[in-house]
């Protein structure tokens, strides 16, 4: 790494590639920064969506999973909200559930990420450092009771949030493991105007 005051050369920064997992509670506002990130060029990965197609029948995780919890393998089909019901209510279910599919999910990404060349940003809802020491954090920061009304408003009911919610770390476990940090307690063009002054850091991996 270069001494403290220097600068790299520009073309070292071209070559860099800016890695970043995006992260936050449920609610926080984590895929509305993805899809401005999108749009604005930078590459992206949802975990959320590499767990579906792990879970899928002839996914990596799908048997092991189905002959886990056999109930909510129905007609050969994870029903994933059945699923949810039961690892968020339960810790132990959660933690088991996360040690059967989290190898294929990290594996998949990391296969995705090695083709992406230029900044990638990883939307993924886990504190956790599985992907190496040159991944850095971005959390998506919101009040507790904003996080409530934005999940309820997309079909959960309350008690699902605020279990999936006890399931998660806290708003200051997020904060402390951030590298940057996106607030969004505002509409979505403020957002937006939020993630544009962070488009330099997050695509060069340094603000100017």
């Amino acid at each position: 790494s270069c001494g403290h005051g220097q600068r790299l050369p520009s073309t070292d920064m071209t070559a860099r590639h800016p890695r970043w997992l995006l992260s936050g509670g449920i609610g926080s506002g984590k895929s509305a920064v993805r899809a401005i990130l999108e749009d604005f060029g930078v590459r992206t990965v949802d975990a959320d969506s590499v767990g579906h197609d792990v879970l899928e029948p002839g996914g990596p995780a799908f048997a092991a999973v189905a002959e886990r919890w056999p109930d909510i393998a129905v007609d050969g089909v994870i029903d994933r909200r059945a699923l949810g019901e039961i690892v968020f209510a339960d810790r132990g279910e959660l933690d088991e559930l996360e040690g059967i599919t989290h190898p294929h999910i990290f594996g998949t990404i990391l296969g995705l990420v090695e083709e992406i060349d230029g900044a990638v940003v990883v939307e993924i809802p886990l504190l956790v450092d599985a992907f190496g020491d040159e991944w850095r954090r971005i959390v998506v920061d919101a009040d507790d009771e904003t996080r409530l009304q934005r999940s309820t408003a997309r079909g959960l009911s309350e008690q699902e949030v605020r279990e999936r919610m006890t399931s998660q770390p806290s708003r200051g476990e997020w904060l402390a493991a951030a590298d940057l940090v996106i607030p969004n307690n505002g509409d979505l063009d403020e957002l937006r105007g939020t993630v544009a002054k962070a488009l330099n850091l997050i695509t060069y991996g340094a603000a100017d």
